[in-house]
């Protein structure tokens, strides 16, 4: 029986992938992940067995690792980021105790977008933050305002994933109204977009004018706190040190 790997392979690009990572790629005999996340490590896995699924596919992928594994094969299953923050983790593993298999799985952690943006900003989330996701396709748009409430409610630095699709371009717009009940209009506000990747853009704005710049799914927006500021180009949320 093989085992399986659940990797998360980094933003983008690969001088930002853990060495555990890289390691683990090397040493399995199937990768197995979604065509853009397998994109990324193209020049890692050369001739090594590729099973490359689209989007909304995690289901069919994380089976199909476990289809491999029991024929004894060492599978890589792949996360961009970290795979247990938004990847394959969680649902590897309620895949193979709802089957009731006992197959070795180890998570390999990454490098997140948010690790990525927040390095390319300065220092936006030197305090407490909170991380929220927009997508209301698997999480209900009811809880996600919520966590927008209280998380802004508490200042909390907010990290937004999924801000903006084609699919749902108006939930952007309804969590920066939520956010702006408790936060000043004029809190810095990083976006970055394909952190880490080609094509890689960054804009520091404010909380009331972040909505008008171009952002999609390959953004991350960070929202700062009351002590966030801007100097020299670079967003800095201080820890609280006397200087």
């Amino acid at each position: 029986m093989g085992w399986i790997k659940v990797v998360g392979v980094g933003p983008g690009d690969i001088n930002d992938m853990t060495f555990k990572a890289y390691t683990s790629l090397k040493e399995c005999d199937v990768v197995v992940g979604y065509t853009t996340y397998i994109n990324l490590i193209k020049p890692l896995i050369e001739g090594k067995e590729v099973i490359s699924l689209g989007m909304r596919k995690e289901i069919d992928r994380a089976k199909k690792a476990v289809e491999l594994a029991l024929q004894g094969k060492n599978v890589c299953i792949v996360s961009s980021g970290d795979a247990g923050i938004y990847g394959m983790a969680g649902l590897m593993y309620e895949v193979v105790h709802k089957e009731n298999i006992d197959l070795k799985i180890e998570v390999i952690p990454g490098v997140t977008a948010l690790n990525a943006a927040a390095a390319i900003l300065g220092a936006p989330v030197m305090q407490d933050f909170a991380v929220i996701s927009l997508s209301d396709h698997l999480i209900s748009w009811q809880v996600i305002e919520k966590r927008l409430e209280l998380s802004s409610q508490a200042d909390f630095v907010i990290v937004i994933y999924n801000p903006k699709s084609k699919e749902r371009p108006e939930n952007l717009i309804k969590a920066q109204k939520i956010i702006m009940k408790y936060k000043r209009e004029d809190i810095p506000v990083g976006i970055v977009k394909n952190a880490s990747r080609e094509g890689q853009q960054v804009i520091i704005t404010t909380l009331k004018e972040m909505a008008n710049y171009e952002i999609d799914m390959r953004t991350i927006v960070i929202i700062g706190n009351e002590s966030t500021f801007v100097k020299k180009g670079k967003m800095i949320t201080p820890r609280g040190y006397i200087l």
